[in-house]
């Protein structure tokens, strides 16, 4: 079976939530879509060479110009309905390690850092914010309101 979709032919995703802790908070990055310009995580189709990991990384770096850690943890995964497709949602969390200045979406979408609260209020997918959450707790950030 090929990794891009299941058993069922659903199409399989890779989503990427990009983080990084500045004196001790957590900061996620958010871009905004390409049509509705609304605040969201990098994601994508897997692309047919690529595990899920590397897809969503590739995606992160596409998308929203950032580089991570290899050690990426896969926080779950969630359906999504759009239209006429419904895809598995593999989610994994990265740890920022580089932001380029130049990457190949970068006049399509803004980028901004915003704090838990902040992306909490951004973010309408009760799903994601469940990931959110598991983020913070995998971290082990003992001084964060819960998300």
């Amino acid at each position: 079976m090929e990794e891009n979709k299941t058993s069922n032919n659903e199409i399989i995703k890779s989503c990427v939530i990009p983080y990084r802790v500045t004196n001790g908070e957590l900061e996620l990055l958010l871009i905004t879509s390409i049509k509705k310009q609304k605040w969201i995580f990098p994601k994508g189709y897997i692309e047919f060479n690529l595990s899920a990991f590397e897809s969503a990384k590739k995606e992160a770096y596409e998308e929203a110009g950032v580089i991570g850690e290899n050690e990426t943890v896969e926080l779950g995964a969630f359906q999504l309905k759009k239209k006429n497709e419904t895809a598995l949602v593999k989610v994994f969390s990265m740890e920022v390690t580089k932001e380029l200045k130049d990457y190949p979406e970068k006049n399509l979408r803004k980028r901004k850092w915003f704090t838990l609260d902040e992306t909490n209020s951004e973010i309408i997918n009760g799903e994601m914010k469940s990931f959110i959450t598991k983020l913070r707790q995998n971290l082990k950030l003992t001084n964060q309101n819960p998300a």
